[in-house]
């Protein structure tokens, strides 16, 4: 910023838009900036000092968020500070509506998007408050009981803005930055007592932490930053080995930690860990049919997170992360051959796509970013030349793989477009390579798009001449010349990349001939040389590719069919038109004149000697003639604009021309041709306005249709040429490509970027001259069609359809070309639309335009007529839809049209952004794009200002014109009516206040009183209400007065004379009503008040400086009557709300209405309830009837509505501050979590359970499962002595009204008695579930009435329980649970009393348990014991352990018995140890079980009972059962099954003798342990426990080699075990103990599972084995030993095995390897002959064939190993194996098998691979490969 700029403004502004400083009226903008920025701050400030948040502070924060899009943040820092703490305060007042909310937090979080502006000394922010409304709002106590509507709008991904939790989420990153020091130590404090591994609440403290702990402080506050918990979570995160829900969390707060102190965290000891995992989450296919966990799937890691934190590791002394980068990319680089495909695959591409992008982000901000606050990265820790070189080599050959990948080259595209900017030499030519034979073949099409596509995002780093690939520049002419043939009419996809290569090579490059600087300069490099020489074949390129152009042209003609019917273009002839157009105005416009002059002599003779159809062939060549006119005017005026003339002239000179209803296609072509090529530069225009007006005159009246419009786009295009501000040039070099060659040379220009401070745009701004011509124009072309259509009006004058509908099209013509000269519609202002003690007043902006007031305002003439025209069509020919359809195209751009359109500013946006995303370079950053883009931006800019329009001033015309759209809205033709709707929506959208304007005019369609309404009116008022997909919607505008107004309306207007019900549509469109409103609907606010806090900021907004603000403080009176009317606006709210609940009973209980909306009506009765004010005693009674409704669906409504508000009726209890070490009596050690002696006594301990009302009320019951196993809550607050408690069990004359009329109804028998009869009804067979609003509805009766209710219930339940019929078990289990978990304040007496009656009964039910019910009543005591003191429900868990596996009631029902217990259990996870040591010593015995569901069911319980025995840093071992004397206790008894010999049968042999039914009873046993280690593969925290490593070696030997399904379960669950195990994560401490393990096995079935065993689970820790070499050493020895294993089964699968270590670069092929190999495969057999003589049998000494097999296997598993391309060593080897293709079987069957592998693999690129070989090679290979052996 310029010094003097800034003393013109008075501050220095933060920063601003650049682009503003480049527009014609640059030196306007500050002042009007200013004068802004200080009514924003005026009136901001002042709205908040008279607390009127509606509309004054929503209204004046728009107003800023519309400032820094128009000007970014052009404030001083003093200003943007105060704006945002004002903003702060705001998005944390604690009562706002969500809405509002939202508004304010997008506001706060463009404010601190670029935090490089301020600095942390700047700005604090605390951290509790966007706490406590994450609380409030993601964790609503009450949204489930709905009493609190938040916006939902589903959303996947994890920042969406859209999204409520999106935009709190992005709020919290951006105020992170300034949290105070203190914070990391506070939010530990707060968050650690959530810290229970086993309780969702983990979830919840992990995502806290990953959200709010602040990662950039200085080094300095390291101490006070993340070394308070970086060990801490590190650890946890290295123990836990089962990806639980919560690790991602992890793995993105340590990416952001990584990321934001690169150089201050040691992270290599953790290296292989991190690798090892990111390598695991890909889920890649490893081994054959192996099971995945779904956990795995569903928790993997993002890969934004993973490319963050990978790209932080690099570099820095260590380069450890950089080899296992590159380890990493060499496993998985055949994954990525076009070949293979599959779920995994989307990952890979987003990982090779986003870490180049990731490298070049951190490399721009070590070596180019400016300096800020923000730590910079240490000299020490910054990537080095060698660390770039490495990682492009670590990413080249899997990004060269996927550019051709099933998933589109995009992918590839963009990591070569960024790796390019690190290293184009490596990256460069290996594309080069495969873009020139694309080129070549015709037969590959994929190819061509797939390289060319690459070869796009490579063009600057190409073209730029640069230290690193200097030669790249010399590459582009033949790539051009190359490309040429790709214009193709026939391949659609094809032409249309070539149009984008040349358009982008050409955008980079000068088309200028430089050959003549060869003779007359001596200073040149030989590159340069070259490139001189080569630029002569500039001329042949244009001309070539016209002629390709003109082919193409010719090619797609309309065929005559199509001519006579007027059908649209087809999308691929427009999008074929674009490209040709701007590639084309792309090649001219970097032309130098000299080309220019030859290609437009060439342009002109094809459109002059041909004539065209207008539609396809004509638009294409007139966008080529519109191209080269725009390039330079004044040569392509002089040829085309006289021909065209003077052709039109000599057709229209016959009168019989004007009338003909067919014209002659010349006359139509150059009247086509004129009309683009005149979109030039308004000034060269001026010469030739004469004739063009001649021209008009004479066409614009013709008859024919197609002739009037092309007059039209004339007249529109003249007109717009000369009116707006426009670019007039986009070359790439300011000034054009005149200079001579001498003084300076256009190829020192390839590729260059823009300069920015030197863009010298020329604009087009319209002269005087142009003024007068537009305005003399519109005198003489639409002053008379005005006037002719109110003679017509008037019935003065007869007008035909065809000749009103020609007078709009050049009406509408005319504003369209000359709307930038009219100044907008004025007029009255509507009075009393919104009462304000603020000013609420249209900002006008400058646009460069200077209105001539003194001229007459043709935009309010044409508004006059129209509306006039309007009203006579509509009253005397409503059919004549055409017209209509164009007088609302005209009130559109009467409203809004200023020169720009809003839908073409958009689409332009996003292709700006798409280019500039394509052709950028972030590694320099800065802006540093090419020319043109930078001109495109500033062009947008001005747009931009054209477009913005608050629409707060809502004028008397405006008013009308939106009347006149809401009478075509409710028109006749349902065509009509759809237009002008869409129209309707955009201008309630525009203007602010208009919907409280026209919504009681769109009501009274709706009134039922009214007689005169047709059916038409009422479907198009409708529509009105519910608005389009996008906008607003008139039903649902969240203030009281408007819902108070539409709701009863839409119920009531089905008594209107006009509504018909038979009409499907008109039902449609109720249910889309009523469900627009709930989904849109959100809570509405009752209290508008404005805390002192916020008052503070807004005072010194008031009393800042610079500029100041434009209206003071306000004085006391009116201070006053602000907060008079803000208490006024709170109570007028809640009189409203309750008016609006009276109103839509009193609809409901009208006897006329259907049943239909009676449904609506209670549908939005319900979304009234709310948590802050209970609702009024009528709707109570109301909800309490509908209990026993007819309807099914009125009855689900009023169960949940009276859950709600039997939470609103709840009296809150006291509590109180206990501190737990007092219980105790010990002190803690803070940081250990776990079994600790201070929380012993809140466990469940037999021995002392309160069984008398004196315990109870001395024991301290902790309900909240988490609390006291990690740390204890700084304040723990546990309910008063009952003494203290609300009284309880009051009697009803004590109740409240409310509360009497529930009392009443639920102490009645007969409503009693109904209501289970409806509960109990089966709603859909087999479908139904345990309902959890019924469960709150009878928690809600028992903790509000204490047990008054239940004796009126227990003869029903006792009833229902005696009923096995699946839905009455379920009635009574909600209504149990309810009760378990209501009676929770329940005094002792009433308790056990409850427990005496209760017991009884759930031992009944779980008697009857059934295969429908047993869910039912698992959730039910799940429900029960959910946040619940274990103590407190002894009964029920003493009452469950009573003998749950007895066999009574046969295996299902033992099964059931013990998934209710563990649906108990689990909810207590670890404070019952004794309840799970006595279940588990009852189950030991019984785990031989014979029947396969209570396996299962006990496998999965001894899953839940073991979940606690974790193994988790700063955890204290477990008082629970722990998993390593469990399985020491299997393992002695499983001890017969593992010494015996042979393999394992599941069936019991005849005749058993002791040792036989020892074994028998061991494969029992067997059974249930696989199911308990396959259930707890997926759940547990740690996997592989090294005492289930013992368990391997049987299950190699039972586990089946082939694939078949048909084998018995136990063989088939312990191959699912094994593949389940293997994928397992290993602690580096349990490598060696696996690999000793694996080498015990005995039989071949052994020795072959191992194998499989051992590929999966190495590649699912591979760098953990990579770091570990004796490790990797031990398995190379394990592989070779069984490759010359006896059996051929584990020698082939060894050679398998082996291929995959090599391919995924495991192991690697070294010298010594291949020399093992070759000398087995040399090992003699002796001689068929010497063999014969000694024997009748053919027989081969055994171990000598084994061994030389073992060799010839690892021959080919090398070859195998790689199978996309050809190393150095492998045509030796395969010269090898061919030798043994004459060997004895089974050698021979091996080499032929690898032979036709590698054809197989290698066939696609052989023409490449071939060059690997020599001549001889070659020879011998060819002749293999084809040779008849390979048919034999």
């Amino acid at each position: 910023m310029t010094k003097e700029a800034s003393e013109a403004l008075g501050f220095v502004p933060q920063k601003d838009i650049v682009y503003n400083k480049l527009l014609p009226y640059a030196e306007k903008l500050d002042a009007e900036s200013n004068e802004i920025l200080a009514q924003i701050k005026g009136n901001l400030g002042r709205a908040v000092q008279i607390r009127e948040l509606w509309p004054g502070v929503l209204f004046w924060t728009r107003k800023l968020s519309t400032y820094i899009r128009l000007y970014g943040r052009k404030f001083s820092k003093e200003d943007h500070v105060l704006f945002i703490k004002l903003l702060f305060e705001l998005v944390t007042l604690p009562k706002l509506e969500i809405t509002i909310m939202q508004g304010f937090a997008r506001l706060l979080i463009s404010l601190l998007k670029k935090k490089e502006l301020l600095s942390r000394d700047d700005l604090e922010l605390p951290w509790r408050p966007l706490y406590e409304l994450q609380d409030r709002i993601l964790y609503s106590k009450t949204e489930h009981l709905g009493l609190n509507w938040f916006p939902r709008y589903i959303n996947f991904s994890p920042f969406h803005f859209s999204s409520m939790e999106g935009v709190l989420k992005a709020l919290v990153k951006n105020c992170r930055p300034y949290f105070p020091e203190s914070a990391t130590q506070e939010m530990l404090d707060e968050w650690r007592p959530l810290l229970c591994p086993f309780d969702a609440t983990m979830q919840r403290a992990i995502g806290y932490f990953e959200l709010f702990l602040p990662t950039t402080l200085p080094p300095h506050l390291h101490l006070k930053g993340f070394r308070l918990w970086f060990d801490d979570l590190i650890s946890l995160w290295v123990s836990v080995q089962n990806l639980p829900g919560w690790e991602m969390h992890l793995v993105s707060l340590f990416a952001r930690l990584a990321n934001d102190n690169i150089g201050y965290i040691d992270w290599d000891p953790y290296i292989p860990k991190i690798f090892t995992r990111i390598l695991r989450s890909l889920n890649l296919p490893v081994g054959s049919n192996q099971t995945l966990v779904s956990r795995y799937q569903t928790n993997a890691y993002d890969i934004t997170y993973v490319v963050t934190w990978v790209t932080a590791l690099l570099g820095g002394p260590s380069k450890k992360a950089q080899t296992q980068l590159t380890g990493l990319f060499n496993s998985i680089t055949s994954f990525y051959h076009p070949s293979n495909h599959g779920r995994w695959l989307m990952k890979l591409m987003k990982l090779l796509q986003r870490l180049p992008a990731c490298v070049v982000r951190r490399l721009h901000r070590e070596r180019y970013r400016k300096a800020t606050w923000l730590e910079p990265v240490p000299e020490s820790h910054r990537l080095s030349e060698q660390d770039i070189t490495e990682f492009v080599a670590s990413m080249k050959q899997p990004v060269i793989l996927a550019m051709f990948s099933k998933t589109g080259s995009l992918d590839a595209a963009q990591a070569l477009q960024n790796l390019a900017l690190l290293r184009p030499e490596l990256v460069i030519p290996p594309v080069l390579e495969r873009t020139y034979p694309a080129l070549e073949t015709l037969t590959e099409p994929h190819q061509l798009t797939a390289t060319l596509s690459c070869m796009i995002a490579v063009a600057r780093s190409l073209v730029a001449e640069g230290q690193r690939f200097p030669e790249g520049p010399t590459h582009m002419l033949p790539l051009l010349m190359r490309a040429l043939p790709g214009v193709d009419p026939n391949d659609f996809s094809k032409c249309m990349i070539t149009f984008q290569f040349i358009a982008t090579f050409t955008t980079l490059v000068p088309l200028v001939d430089c050959s003549s600087a060869l003779t007359e300069r001596n200073d040149l490099t030989q590159v340069e040389k070259e490139l001189c020489s080569a630029s002569a074949e500039f001329e042949d390129f244009v001309l070539q590719f016209m002629d390709r152009c003109f082919a193409l042209i010719e090619n797609s003609t309309l065929e005559q069919t199509r001519e006579e019917m007027e059908t649209e273009k087809t999308h691929v002839e427009s999008l074929m038109e674009l490209g040709l157009s701007s590639t084309f105005s792309t090649i001219l416009t970097q032309c130098s004149m000299k080309i220019f002059l030859v290609a437009l002599q060439k342009v002109f003779i094809f459109a002059t000697t041909n004539i065209f159809e207008t539609r396809v062939a004509g638009r294409m060549v007139a966008d080529m003639c519109r191209a080269a006119a725009k390039c330079h005017p004044e040569e392509s005026l002089r040829l085309f604009v006289p021909h065209c003339c003077n052709t039109v002239m000599q057709i229209t000179a016959n009168e019989e021309v004007l009338n003909e209803e067919e014209l002659d296609k010349e006359l139509l072509w150059n009247m086509q041709l004129l009309s683009e090529v005149i979109r030039v530069d308004g000034d060269k225009l001026l010469p030739y306005s004469n004739q063009l007006v001649h021209i008009l005159h004479l066409t614009l009246h013709l008859k024919c249709k197609q002739g009037y419009g092309l007059a039209c786009d004339l007249l529109h295009n003249t007109l717009r040429s000369m009116a707006l501000i426009y670019p007039t040039e986009y070359c790439s070099m300011p000034g054009g490509f005149l200079q001579t060659s001498h003084k300076h040379l256009p190829i020192k220009d390839w590729g260059r970027p823009g300069d920015l401070w030197n863009l010298a745009i020329q604009w087009h701004v319209p002269s005087e001259e142009e003024k007068a011509f537009v305005f003399s124009t519109l005198d003489q072309l639409l002053q008379p069609e005005l006037e002719r259509m109110q003679r017509h009006v008037r019935a003065e004058q007869e007008m035909s359809r065809d000749d009103v509908l020609r007078s709009l099209s050049i009406v509408h013509h005319c504003l369209l070309g000359a709307g930038s000269f009219l100044p907008p519609l004025h007029g009255e202002v509507v009075p009393d639309l919104v009462h304000s003690m603020v000013q609420l007043y249209e900002t006008n902006l400058y646009t460069g335009v200077d209105y001539d007031l003194s001229k007459q305002n043709y935009r309010e003439a044409i508004c006059t007529v129209i509306r006039q025209l309007l009203h006579h069509v509509l009253d005397h020919s409503e059919d004549n839809i055409k017209s209509l359809f164009s007088i609302i195209k005209i009130i559109n751009d009467l409203l809004h049209f200023r020169g720009s359109q809003k839908h073409e500013f958009d689409s332009r946006w996003k292709s700006f952004s798409l280019v500039k995303k394509s052709m950028e370079n972030k590694l320099y950053g800065s802006k540093q794009h090419i020319r043109a883009l930078l001109i495109e931006r500033v062009m947008l800019q001005h747009e931009l200002r054209n477009l913005t329009v608050e629409g707060c001033e809502y004028h008397n015309v405006h008013q009308d014109l939106i009347k006149d759209l809401l009478l075509l809205s409710t028109s006749t033709y349902s065509q009509v009516r759809s237009k002008a709707q869409s129209v309707l929506f955009s201008a309630l959208g525009v203007y602010t206040f208009c919907c409280r304007d026209i919504l009681p005019r769109v009501l009274e369609f709706l009134d039922t009183s009214r007689t005169d309404i047709t059916p038409h009116q009422f479907k198009g008022a409708l529509y009105c209400m519910l608005g389009n997909h996008v906008g607003l919607c008139l039903a649902n505008l969240q203030y009281w007065e408007c819902i108070g107004q539409t709701w009863p309306a839409i119920v009531r207007s089905c008594l209107s004379p006009a509504m018909s019900l038979e009409k499907p549509s008109v039902g449609r469109l109720f249910d889309e009503l009523a469900d627009k409103v709930h989904r849109q609907y959100e809570t509405i606010g009752f209290d508008f008040s404005i805390p002192q806090s916020c008052l503070d900021v807004a005072m010194k907004i008031l009393n800042s400086a610079k500029p100041e603000p434009s209206v003071g403080v306000a004085n006391e009176e009116e201070e006053l009557e602000g907060i008079r009317r803000q208490q006024e606006k709170n109570r007028d709210s809640v009189q409203r709300y309750e008016k609006l609940v009276e109103d839509l009973l009193d609809c409901i209980s009208d006897r006329n209405i259907p049943w239909k909306f009676e449904h609506i009506a209670i549908g939005f009765l319900s979304l009234m309830l709310r948590d802050d004010h209970i609702v009024p005693t009528r709707a109570v009674r109301f909800f309490v009837k509908s209990l026993n409704h007819d309807s099914i669906l009125v009855r689900k409504v009023a169960i949940s509505a009276l859950g709600g508000i039997l939470k609103q009726l709840k009296r809150p209890h006291e509590k109180v501050l206990v501190n737990p070490y007092d219980i105790s009596e010990l002190k803690a050690d803070p940081l250990v979590s776990g079994d600790r002696p201070e929380n012993q006594w809140l466990r469940y301990d037999s021995t002392r359970l309160p069984r008398s009302q004196q315990d109870w009320d001395k024991c301290c019951f902790i309900e909240k499962t988490h609390w006291g196993y990690s740390t204890w809550p700084r304040k723990l607050m546990l309910y008063a002595p009952p003494e203290e408690q609300p009284k309880q069990g009051k009697t009803r004359e004590e109740m409240t009204g409310r509360e009497q009329i529930i009392y009443d109804h639920f102490t009645d028998p007969i409503f009693i008695n109904q209501l289970l009869q409806y509960l109990s009804l089966e709603e859909r067979k087999g479908k139904d579930k345990f309902s959890s609003c019924r469960f709150y509805l009878f928690k809600g009766l028992f903790r509000n009435f204490g047990d008054a209710l239940l004796p009126g219930l227990k003869a029903h339940m006792e009833r229902l329980v005696a009923d096995t019929h699946e839905s009455r078990q379920r009635c009574v289990a909600e209504i149990i649970s309810g009760l378990i978990r209501g009676s929770k304040h329940w005094s002792y007496s009433k308790v056990e009393t409850l427990w005496a009656w209760l017991c009884p009964l759930l031992r009944t039910a779980l008697f009857n348990i059934t295969i429908e019910t047993y869910a039912d009543w698992g959730t039910c005591i799940a429900m029960a014991c959910e946040s619940r003191d274990p103590r407190k429900l002894h009964w029920l868990f003493e009452m469950l352990m009573e003998s749950p596996v007895n066999g009574e009631g046969g295996s299902f029902v033992d099964a059931c018995h013990l998934y209710v217990l563990q649906g108990g259990l689990a909810q207590q996870e670890w404070r019952v140890p004794e309840l799970l040591h006595r279940l588990l010593q009852y189950l030991e015995p019984k785990l031989t079980q014979v029947y396969k569901n209570v396996r299962e069911r006990i496998g999965s319980v001894l899953t839940y009972i073991f979940i606690i025995d974790t193994k988790l840093p700063r955890t204290q071992p477990t008082t629970s059962p722990r998993v390593a004397d469990f399985t020491a206790r299997m393992l002695a008894r499983l001890r017969p099954l593992r010494e015996a010999e042979g393999e394992i049968q599941n069936h019991v042999l005849d005749g058993c003798t002791e040792e036989q039914d020892e074994r028998t009873q061991a494969i029992k046993l067997l059974k249930t342990v696989l199911k308990w280690l396959m259930t707890s593969a997926g759940r547990s925290f740690s996997s592989a426990l090294s005492e289930q490593l013992q368990l391997l070696p049987l299950l190699f030997k039972i586990a089946p080699v082939e694939n078949d399904d048909s084998y018995d379960e136990m063989k088939r669950d312990a191959k699912t075990c094994l593949s389940l195990m293997a994928q397992g994560l290993l602690c580096p401490d349990q490598i060696p103990q696996v690999l000793s393990t694996l080498r015990e096995s005995s039989s071949w079935h052994g020795r072959f599972t191992v194998l499989t065993y051992l590929q999966i689970m190495v590649f699912y820790n591979l760098f953990l084995f990579l770091s570990d070499t004796k490790a990797i050493r031990d398995i190379r020895e394990l592989v070779l030993e069984l490759l010359e294993d006896e059996q051929l089964e584990v020698r082939e699968m060894a050679a398998t095995t082996l291929s995959g270590f090599l391919q995924c670069n495991f192991l690697s092929m070294d010298k010594h390897m291949q020399a093992h190999f070759e000398a087995l495969s040399k090992i003699r057999l002796p001689t068929r002959r010497k063999r014969e003589l000694d024997s009748v049998v053919d027989t081969i000494p055994s171990a000598d064939l084994v061994r030389r097999h073992a060799g010839v296997l690892g021959l080919s598993a090398c070859v195998l190993s790689s199978p996309y391309d050809v190393p150095t060593w492998m045509p030796q080897i395969l010269i090898e194996l061919s030798a043994h293709l004459n060997d004895s079987q089974p050698i021979e069957m091996t080499v032929k098998k690898t032979l036709s592998d590698f054809r197989r693999t290698h066939h696609d690129n052989w023409q490449q691979h071939k060059q690997q070989f020599t001549d001889d090679q070659l020879l011998v290979l060819t002749d293999l490969l084809v040779s008849p052996c390979y048919y034999a």
